[in-house]
């Protein structure tokens, strides 16, 4: 039995999916950009490479399905808004910076966390005596 390569699956897009692709990558980046995260550091989020992510915004790769639940998360938006099945609804304003790295760091490794936790912890402690 013959395998296909995943390479090989991104060069076989049909027009709608070349479509489709883009204006998910376009949607990626926006949300990218409005988190404050650049692509390097949303490639080690989604462990794939800067490269990879770069293709992908611009839709010449298609997204993986095991990264809609984290682009989700990461983001705030529903897997229908990052799909382009609805508008984002409208709020007051931009996440904070400290809700983007709250978030940031739920998906990080549970040891990490639990560092971060800790430094955490500690400066609040020295704040509070």
């Amino acid at each position: 039995m013959s395998s296909i390569s995943y390479s090989y699956l991104d060069e076989i897009m049909t027009n709608n999916d070349t479509t489709f692709f883009k204006q998910l990558g376009q949607r990626i980046a926006k949300a990218r950009k409005e988190a404050g995260l650049t692509q390097i550091q949303l490639a080690e989020i989604l462990e794939i490479s800067q490269q990879h992510l770069a293709s992908m915004e611009v839709g010449r790769r298609k997204l993986p399905a095991s990264a809609i639940p984290i682009l989700v998360k990461l983001f705030g938006l529903s897997s229908d808004e990052l799909l382009g099945l609805q508008d984002k609804p409208t709020k007051r304003g931009p996440a904070s910076m400290l809700q983007r790295q709250i978030e940031q760091v739920g998906l990080m490794p549970r040891a990490k966390q639990k560092f971060i936790t800790e430094m955490l912890d500690a400066l609040i402690k020295q704040q509070t005596a």
